[in-house]
């Protein structure tokens, strides 16, 4: 599975783009100014889109890879 298609299946099973997250996750502390908060651990990320986004791990590692700065 090419990496925009991960993409594309978390988008149609969660309504939420990259940038989505990517906001949700500023709401919560784990990305600062647009980029990832060097305190938390890539794990609180993932299990934060497991938990509450019913992701697996490897669209968790996805949405995670984008905020890392990966293009979608």
């Amino acid at each position: 599975m090419t990496f925009q298609a991960y993409i594309d299946n978390i988008k149609a099973k969660t309504g939420l783009s990259p940038a989505a997250f990517k906001k949700r996750a500023e709401a919560k502390g784990f990305v600062k100014n647009g980029k990832l908060n060097p305190e938390v651990k890539a794990t609180q990320i993932t299990n934060w889109l497991k938990q509450e986004f019913g992701l697996g791990h490897g669209h968790a590692m996805a949405i995670y890879a984008t905020f890392k700065g990966r293009d979608s």
